[in-house]
This record gives structure tokens, C-alpha cells and sequence, in this order.
């Protein structure tokens, strides 16, 4: 008996496996995936500008004066002439210290004085006569420098008389104590009806708080670049509490310490900002943005755009082939939501903002057009469309082995 290949032969068995071998290579094809198109990126240009170069420091507030008021006689407070928290002016009345016992002290002052003058009238009254017949032998020398002395004792006397007016008054004016600058009040130390004694205690606390200090300090090795923009010119200090917007109220450095503190290697500084509606509280934190000059041309890209890897930073540049080229780059400070590349990229070249997890080098890249953050976008889900389809992929496989 013959075999089956021998009545079929060879020819034709060749032929049935090449048809069941296309028939297994069209079957893998359909189950295979479709063609990756190129990921979806959002790009923005590379500009040129003329940025800040800053110093970042934490700094604290300070009242521009801050004034303790203490009592400078004695006596009881008999009335308060303003509200705790109120806004003061320069001269404004604050507290009264009851006043009849310094009127009554100037009264007698004013009294021991009248008495000093008459003295002293009368003491250069019988002088005048003397000095008159002096050279007529009617009196003698002795006579004679009696009255004189007598008006010396009654021109010190009248003197000392008027010392003690002026120190009556000065107590009598006390009494009234006001503000002796323009400021805010704090709360009050003493009521009415409580006693005081003459430079004793605190009565209340003033703070003028329009500009206001912002104190910070810098690190030494920052000092030679501090102390040389401010040779070349007066330098702008940017204050905001942690919580603002934006980069903060402009104010100006007035004041470099002129030594390094001990054990911290600091040098403290002062900047006055403008305060007019109290925005800053003295003892608050405040962030300081020191600038010291201007950096012309900068090249700034978009913060988003910048990556890091374990080579160190750098970006996706799409080229006009619409291809994406990896850039390591050098990274400048931060200008807001931009930062400043000191190498890398030029301005006027595009850089990929969003979609970059999907984006290999070299490879092609479509620009999204549609206003919505590509797939791989900050804040979306990393994974990449077609997931889903090389599951599918993988399980159509396993599939395609058992057949």
C-alpha cells in the first residue's frame, strides 16, 4: 500500500502548507495592534528677556519707630483721650495726670519770683546810691562792697527763682502727655484712676507702621555681590506675606550691618517698604526678594517644560520636522511660572510643555490643538493611549499559542 504523501506528492503538499502558513500570518496581522501615532504635546516658544537676578531670604517686620510712653511726674490718671488700636498723630493728646498740685507749685514758683525781683530791684537801688558818692569819701569801701555783694546774692536768687518757674511749668505741662509721634496705639498699660510714678511703668505702646522695616539677613559668601550692586546704585527689596500673590510690595534696602554675625555667618540687612494700609504688622515673616541687577536677554522657557533625570535637567525641543530632540540644559532662577536656561536653548526654538512621558527622542510629535492637556500632562493619568490595546494585544496572542 502506498502512503498518502506519495499519492498526493510533493508539489501539491508544498502548496497546502503555504496556504496554511498565509493563513496563520493574516490571522496575527488582524489581531495585531494598529499603528502608534505620534503622542499629542503642547509646545511653547523660547523667549528673550531682560529678568531679575535675586536674592531669596525670610525676613521679619519691624516698626520704623516704636515709642515706649512712661509718666514724667507723679499722680493719678484722671483721663485717657484715645482707643486702643487707634491711629495716632504727632502731638495728640493721650492721658491727663491730674494737674492742681503742679498748678499749685507754679503759683508759688511765680510768687518766690516776684519776691526775687523786688530783691533784686532794691538791692540795685541802695548799689546805685553807693556807687553815686564812692569817690566822695562819704562812705566807706567796706560799705561799698556790702551793697554790691547784696546784689549779687539778689541777682542769683532772682535766677534761682525763675529755674523753679520753668520746672513748675514743665511739671504742669507733663500732666498732658501726648503722643510724640504718628503711629498706631496699642492696648492700654493703665486705666484712669490708677497712680503713677514719675518715670516709672509703661502706659502705653506706639508703633509707627507706615513704611515699615522688613529686617532680613544674607549669607557672607552672598555679601561681596550685595556690596557691590549697592556701590553701583540704591537696591529694590520685594516684601509679601507667604499667603500674597504676585512678587510682592517694592520697596528699598536702606541698611547693611557692618559686621558678620558670630556663629551664623550672617549679615543683617534692612529694607523700608511702603505701609499704608497696614498690610504688614510688625513681628510678622515676610518673604524678601533682594534684586541685585538686571540680566539682559535672558532666555526663559516655561517651568513645566523643564525635566530631571539622573544626568540632571533638561527639556524636549520640538524640531521643525516635527521631531522631539532631548536637550540637557542649565537652569537659571526661577522668573514666576518661567525659568531662566543659561544653556541649552535658544530663543525663538519651541519646547514641549505637556505629554513629555510620551515623548521619546527623536521620535515624531503632534502638536495638540485642541486647548485640552494631552494624555501624560501634569495632573492627568501617566498612562499612554493604546494601553488598553497591547493588553488586548497580549491576550490575543495567548490566544493565537493555544490555537
Amino acid at each position: 500500500m502506498k502512503s498518502w504523501i506519495n499519492l498526493v506528492g510533493p508539489s501539491l503538499l508544498s502548496a497546502g502548507l503555504l496556504i496554511v502558513s498565509g493563513c496563520n500570518r493574516d490571522r496575527a496581522q488582524a489581531g495585531g495592534p494598529p499603528p502608534m501615532s505620534p503622542p499629542l504635546v503642547t509646545v511653547s516658544e523660547a523667549t528673550s528677556k531682560d529678568v531679575p537676578v535675586y536674592l531669596d531670604e525670610i525676613g521679619k517686620c519691624a516698626a520704623l519707630e516704636s515709642v515706649t510712653i512712661t509718666p514724667q511726674v507723679a499722680g493719678i490718671i484722671t483721663e485717657l483721650h484715645f482707643e486702643d488700636g487707634a491711629d495716632l498723630k504727632q502731638g495728640q493728646v493721650l492721658f491727663t495726670i491730674d494737674p492742681p498740685p503742679y498748678k499749685a507749685a507754679l503759683d508759688a514758683a511765680n510768687a518766690q519770683l516776684a519776691q526775687a525781683k523786688a530783691s533784686q530791684n532794691f538791692a540795685k537801688l541802695e548799689l546805685d546810691r553807693y556807687t553815686a558818692i564812692a569817690n566822695t569819701k562819704a562812705i566807706s569801701k567796706s560799705d561799698f562792697d556790702t551793697k554790691k555783694n547784696a546784689m549779687d546774692v539778689a541777682d542769683a536768687q532772682f535766677e534761682a527763682a525763675q529755674a523753679a518757674v520753668e520746672t513748675a511749668q514743665l511739671n504742669l505741662n507733663y500732666c498732658t502727655i501726648r503722643s510724640p509721634i504718628d503711629g498706631r496705639a496699642g492696648a492700654r498699660l493703665v486705666d484712669a484712676g490708677n497712680v503713677v510714678k514719675a518715670n516709672e511703668g509703661s502706659l502705653l505702646l506706639v508703633q509707627h507702621l507706615d513704611p515699615i522695616y522688613a529686617d532680613f539677613t544674607i549669607t557672607e559668601r552672598d555679601l561681596p555681590e550685595v556690596q557691590k550692586q549697592m556701590a553701583a546704585g540704591k537696591l529694590k527689596a520685594l516684601a509679601k506675606l507667604p499667603a500674597d500673590p504676585g512678587d510682592g510690595r517694592a520697596g528699598e534696602l536702606t541698611f547693611l550691618d557692618n559686621a558678620v554675625q558670630d556663629g551664623t555667618g550672617t549679615v543683617k540687612l534692612r529694607a523700608n517698604v511702603p505701609n499704608p494700609d497696614h498690610h504688614f504688622w510688625p513681628g510678622q515673616f515676610v518673604d524678601v526678594r533682594l534684586i541685585l541687577t538686571i540680566a539682559k536677554g535672558a532666555v526663559v522657557v516655561p517651568n513645566e517644560s523643564t525635566q530631571i533625570s539622573q544626568q540632571g535637567p533638561y527639556v524636549y525641543v520640538m524640531k521643525p520636522d516635527s521631531t522631539a530632540d532631548l536637550r540637557p540644559v542649565t537652569l537659571g532662577q526661577r522668573q514666576g511660572s518661567d525659568v531662566v536656561i543659561t544653556k541649552g536653548v535658544s530663543a525663538g526654538e519651541r519646547v514641549i510643555m505637556t505629554g513629555q512621558l510620551l515623548v521619546r527622542p527623536g521620535g515624531p510629535v503632534r502638536v495638540d490643538t485642541s486647548g485640552k492637556p494631552p494624555v501624560g500632562a501634569p495632573g492627568m493619568p501617566t498612562s499612554a493611549p493604546g494601553a488598553e490595546a497591547g493588553d488586548d494585544q497580549s491576550t490575543t496572542a495567548t490566544e493565537g499559542g493555544k490555537q
